[in-house]
Parts: C-alpha cells; structure tokens; sequence
C-alpha cells in the first residue's frame, strides 16, 4: 500500500520527483466513499508510474452568510487514513495562508451567468469562490489530470467551462455519484441528518430515478414509433402506446408529448411532493431537468445530453442530487 505524504505547502509538493502524470482530486475534507472513488479512478488513470495527489481544503470563499463554513467537519487525520486505502501518494493540505497569503484575493474568477442559474441563485457568489480556489488549486498542485464528482453537476460543468475558456492545461475528468444502498448520493452534509430527516431525503433519489424511468419508458415508446411504418397501422399503435402510458401516469402525460422533458419533470415532481407532506417534511429549492452545456432549461424536442437536478432541505441540511440523461439517443 502506498505510503501517504501530508504537505501542507506547495512548495513541498513541488519539490517532489515524479515522472508519470499528476492527477488531482480536489476536496474539502471529510472524505467519504465517494471521494474514495474519485481517488481510485485517479490511481487508475495516471497508472503506477504517475502520482495522486488528494487536497483538503475548506474554502470560505464558498460559503455565504448564515452557511455552514464553521460547522463543516474537519477530519484530517480519517482523511488521510481513507486518501492512503484508496491509493493516494501525497494529500496537499494547506492553510488559508497559503492558499490566500494577502488575505482575500482582489482579483477572482466570475462564473458568469451559468453561475447565476439553480445552485447560482439559491448561493449568490458560491460559484466564483468555487471558481477562484480550484484555479488557485490548479495553479498550486500543477496536475496533468483533475477529477470530479458528477454529484456537483453545475460545478464540473463550470470547472470545465473555466478550462476550455482560460486555456487552463489540465484535462477534466467527471467521475459518476457514489450512492449509498438506500439511493441516497454520498455527501459529507448526510452526517447532519437525524434517522426520520434522512427518510425524508430520501425522496431526492426516489424523485430522479421516477425521472429516469419516465424517460426510459419515453424513449422505449419513441423507438418503437419509428418501427412501425407510417400508415393507419402506425397511428393506432401509437394511440394504443399512448393510452398505456397515460393510464401509468396521467400527470405526466397530460403535460407533455411522449418524449418530451416535461413528462420527465412531473413525473419527478410527483415523488418531491409527496415528501413535502412528511414528517419532518422536504422543502424543495429547485427541479430542474437542464442543458449541462449552459444550464437552461430543455424544451420539448431538445436532442442530446441533459441533467435532472434536484435540490431540497430536510431540517436545516440542505442537499442536492442529479441524474444524467440523453434524449432521443437512437435518433
């Protein structure tokens, strides 16, 4: 097993021998399996000759007023434990010192309006902090590879705008959400939940994967639509798909056109309502079902890549969940 470094300063990581490719995980601690996850991804892709490094850094640039920048968990000595399991060499853990030596950096990066969308609206000013430390961290650790959850959906998609914008020389990797048995997406906030609150949270997962299988029955009904020739015979089996489908949802169906992102939308929305009415209830931010290119909404007839995202609070924790999916995929 590979013996872990603990730096606190980039020097100390600079002044390291390597001769393979550096690949960054970017943390604020706390570490989970899913970091676990990002971390062995990374061991596989830069290979035995290359290095991982894993930083730990709580960052207040991104916590608004009233957030949880005090309360976030701090576990340094786990986190170094859980960085070596998982095949880290070296875990960069620096101090706010030397991070932002003249105190609050002047100069930061704007997010721009993809910034200002879901996550960007409910947290004004997070994406910029996020934005302005993983380029900082970047600068520091001077990878040929980062990695990234896809739980954080809007931020890779930032972080990757960011790159392909400035002309950053890293290539970005997104590593797909580590869920637990219940469905419930691997987060550091989970510890915050009480037993009843994370039966709540639930929902979140239960709300995407009812997205999902809309989706799935939507397109399934779309492939089926195009075998079928187009003559009288078409048109009764579609009308008789279509009966079938709005008896399994008439909700959903009755908002949108089979295959449309509406159907998906409502379809999620009907398993977020029901929580709202538990005991301690779920208090929605957003649904949303996006273009990861810009973050807008989709429309009917929208082809390609999309994000079903969700975010909610459940007591005082709030947390935030995503699935990916690709409409009319065998066009």
């Amino acid at each position: 097993m590979t013996t872990t470094a603990l730096l606190r300063t980039a020097d100390e990581l600079h002044a390291r021998a390597r001769a393979g490719r550096r690949a960054v995980v970017m943390t604020m601690g706390a570490l989970h399996e899913g970091h676990a996850t990002l971390i062995r991804t990374a061991r596989e892709i830069a290979g035995p000759d290359g290095e991982v490094v894993v930083t730990v850094f709580v960052n207040p640039l991104q916590f608004g007023a009233g957030e949880d920048l005090d309360r976030y968990p701090r576990t340094l000595d786990a986190d170094l434990k859980l960085a070596e399991q998982s095949g880290a060499d070296a875990v960069f853990a620096p101090g706010v010192d030397e991070v932002y030596p003249g105190g609050e950096p002047q100069v930061r990066v704007s997010a721009g309006p993809m910034g200002e969308r879901l996550e960007g609206a409910a947290r004004p000013g997070h994406f910029d902090g996020m934005l302005t430390v993983v380029a900082k961290l970047l600068h520091l650790t001077r990878p040929d590879i980062a990695l990234y959850g896809q739980k954080d959906a809007q931020q890779l998609a930032l972080i990757r705008r960011m790159v392909r914008d400035l002309n950053f020389g890293v290539e970005i990797v997104g590593v797909p959400t580590v869920r637990e048995e219940d469905g419930l997406a691997l987060s550091s906030r989970n510890r915050y939940l009480s037993t009843a609150e994370r039966r709540t949270a639930l929902a979140l997962s239960r709300a995407l994967f009812a997205g999902r299988d809309r989706h799935a029955a939507q397109e399934a009904l779309r492939a089926r639509a195009r075998e079928v020739p187009a003559t009288h015979a078409r048109a009764e089996a579609l009308s008789a798909l279509g009966e079938s489908r709005a008896a399994a949802d008439t909700h959903a169906v009755a908002k949108a056109s089979p295959g449309g992102p509406a159907a998906v939308r409502a379809a999620a929305r009907l398993a977020l309502d029901e929580a709202a009415r538990l005991d301690p209830p779920l208090t929605l931010d957003y649904l949303a079902l996006v273009d990861p290119s810009d973050f807008t909404d989709i429309e009917d007839g929208f082809t390609g890549e999309a994000v079903l995202a969700v975010a909610a609070r459940v007591g005082t924790t709030r947390l935030i969940d995503n699935i990916p999916l690709t409409f009319g995929a065998a066009s």
